[in-house]
């Protein structure tokens, strides 16, 4: 297959995800899914330009079935687009994505975008346990920024990431 039908093949799934008919939206993400790193770009540049939230619910599906692959891509994204809605599915496929996202959030946490950081949290929220001992490790960062969103990240997280925060106030006073 040529890149150009490798690129038709991709266009025409994601048309796909916006089919009526649900198993041909659920086979298209599949098929994305098995795509892989090829079908990243797209989607996400789909996902910025679609503005019904249901079509944007299987495009950042889509995403995050496909994984890794997709993380950069939608950090970067959310970096640029500043639109809540694509930010909003954008960390909901970051957070799906799960334990491999963590890392690379955290570090994107640091952002001077105050917005962007809120969705970030709400990704770590969403990816619950595997990101407190990452966030645990940044409450004595050295950038201020990052040290009070890992904190107010693991106190978002109640019983999760709440036990971490009050261990560390507890260290400090020792």
């Amino acid at each position: 297959m040529t890149s150009d039908e490798s690129q038709d093949a991709i266009a025409y799934q994601i048309s796909q995800l916006d089919d009526p008919v649900i198993e041909n939206r659920h086979h298209a993400i599949l098929v994305l899914a098995e795509t892989g790193a090829a079908a990243v770009d797209p989607l996400i540049r789909s996902l910025s330009a679609t503005i019904d939230n249901d079509h944007r619910w299987y495009r950042a599906l889509a995403l995050a079935k496909i994984g890794v692959p997709a993380i950069g891509g939608l950090i970067t994204a959310m970096e640029k687009n500043t639109d809540r809605e694509f930010r909003r599915y954008a960390a909901a496929a970051l957070g799906e994505i799960g334990e491999p996202a963590v890392e690379p959030l955290i570090v994107a946490m640091a952002s001077d975008d105050r917005e962007l950081r809120g969705y970030i949290s709400k990704a770590l929220c969403r990816i619950g346990k595997p990101a407190v001992e990452p966030l645990t490790k940044r409450l004595s960062d050295s950038n201020e920024i990052l040290r009070s969103c890992a904190t107010l990240t693991l106190w978002q997280m109640g019983d999760t990431g709440l036990p971490s925060v009050i261990d560390n106030i507890h260290e400090r006073k020792t």
